[in-house]
């Protein structure tokens, strides 16, 4: 199947053609760092990180870049309002968003350019506009001339006599228009400035982005991502200013990401609603809020709320129980198996009957797990892919009434070992299984304390052949959403709740 992306100016689906095969290039609006993260800000590098991924498996080389606009009156305010310097805020909350893309396992970012480390850069682009006569100058500030664009409103779909003074761009009567945009600000007393030939300033925030994208992947690239919030003005902004400066097209696709939600509202620091990643690491664990995002299609909304959450951990708790009744099965350390070998290993096995059947849902799962994933990145759908082949080696498990170890044949062995392969192969492209975890985030020291005593309790009354008592505990332990499962290491239990 052809990997087809939504593209965001065409409003459609269409085959994904890189400009210069393999290489592939990719820019994504990053934070204003001027307030410590919330989920909001991890959606877009999250989805992206995945998007990385899964090109790369499909053969093409990929360059990452999500930027840090460290530079805007959000940053100024709130600097000045807690008595600190813009640099001194920047570097904190930057560090905080850094911290929070490792927590949950965004690592194939290949460069994360600072606005204030690209002024020369930035300058250079704004004097292009200017000599083109695409800009003008006022009193120090420099504003960009919407009235030479013909295509201004593309990206968004509004048409110029739409646009209304005030509606998300500044008023400045100074300028020629209302829907022309600062590419360059004189600054005010206090305000971080720097030398340009239209005095001391700072730059506007569209004409950082510009500036940066095009000084990492070039005049023309691949693929611009950001949040939906962001279409106008910030983007349409951006590939006005950008085609103006090159006389060139200035991104192939456009891909715009869901936002977080509390209720029917974004989540943002000026509606009050925002719960920061910090916060939520300290209850959650970091693969629960990845798969969150994941298990939602990357153009839609994506709802945080604890009923929410609670329904993401018993799901992703579903792959971790069959991981551990796995290797109760086989007596092998699924994260430390070779999926390679387990692989090779069925796929010599002659399988009939319930193997048979399992076989074919490994075959099946590769080939649909692929199949959403070109459907413009369907993550949703290969997640669901997932589950499927969960539920299947299940089904086997349960229909040969393989309970202990000495009830597994070499087959029984085999394929289910390449399940659990397969399900940590495909997981990786989501990012998702690479490690034991416990998703008991949710717990309290001492309800986990609680807990083990109950597992303690357990174990001496089976020693003490009550078996009646240990499986009273186990079935009422199962009836508040935790899961007890034997191993040869001893009892591990895990909450879905």
């Amino acid at each position: 199947m052809t990997l087809r992306v939504y593209n965001t100016l065409s409003r459609r689906k269409e085959p994904f053609q890189p400009i210069a095969p393999p290489q592939v290039g990719i820019y994504v609006c990053g934070p204003t760092v001027y307030m410590y993260s919330h989920l909001g800000h991890l959606v877009g590098p999250v989805i992206f990180d995945v998007v990385k991924r899964y090109l790369e498996f499909r053969g093409y080389r990929v360059t990452l870049v999500i930027n840090i606009t460290d530079v805007e009156d959000k940053l100024i305010q709130r600097a000045r309002e807690e008595g600190r310097s813009v640099e001194e805020l920047a570097r904190d909350v930057e560090a905080d968003y850094r911290e929070c893309l490792r927590a949950l396992g965004v690592t194939t970012v290949d460069h994360f350019p600072r606005a204030t480390e690209h002024i020369g850069d930035i300058i250079g682009l704004v004097r292009t506009l200017v000599e083109r006569g695409y800009a003008y100058t006022v009193d120090g500030d420099v504003y960009m001339d919407t009235s030479r664009l013909t295509n201004y409103g593309q990206l968004s779909g509004r048409k110029m006599e739409e646009l209304a003074a005030g509606a998300r761009v500044e008023v400045d009567e100074r300028k020629h228009h209302p829907e022309d945009f600062a590419l360059w600000k004189s600054s005010k007393p206090g305000e971080p400035f720097w030398e340009s030939p239209w005095g001391r300033g700072r730059p506007g925030w569209h004409i950082e982005c510009s500036a940066m994208s095009t000084r990492y992947l070039g005049e023309t690239f691949d693929i611009h991502g950001g949040g939906l919030d962001l279409v106008f003005p910030h983007h349409e902004n951006e590939l006005a200013q950008s085609q103006a400066a090159s006389g060139k097209p200035f991104v192939r696709y456009w891909m715009h990401n869901g936002l977080a939600q509390m209720g029917t509202e974004k989540m943002s620091k000026s509606l009050g609603n925002v719960v920061l990643v910090r916060d939520l690491l300290q209850r959650e664990n970091p693969e629960t809020l990845r798969f969150l995002i994941l298990s939602t299609h990357y153009r839609r909304p994506i709802q945080v709320n604890d009923e929410r959450l609670a329904e993401v951990r018993r799901a992703l708790d579903h792959f971790y129980r069959l991981f551990t009744r796995v290797e109760r099965l086989t007596g092998e350390n699924v994260f430390a198996a070779d999926p390679e070998r387990s692989a090779r290993l069925a796929s010599t096995l002659a399988a009939e009957g319930e193997a048979a059947l399992l076989a074919q849902a490994l075959s099946d799962a590769e080939e649909r797990f692929s199949e959403a994933m070109d459907d413009d990145f369907n993550t949703a759908g290969a997640i669901a892919e997932l589950f499927e082949l969960t539920n299947a080696t299940n089904r086997y498990s349960e229909a040969l009434g393989l309970a202990t170890r000495e009830d597994v044949t070499d087959i029984d062995r085999a394929l289910l070992l390449s399940a659990v392969a397969t399900l940590r192969r495909l997981g990786a492209l989501l990012g998702l299984f690479q490690k034991r975890v416990s998703l008991a985030g949710s717990l309290t020291g001492q309800e986990a304390k609680l807990l083990d005593l109950l597992v303690e309790v357990r174990r001496r009354a089976r020693d003490a052949k009550r078996y009646d008592l240990a499986d009273f505990i186990r079935e009422q332990l199962a009836a508040l959403g935790v899961t007890l499962e034997d191993t040869r290491e001893g009892t591990v239990w895990r909450s879905s709740s």
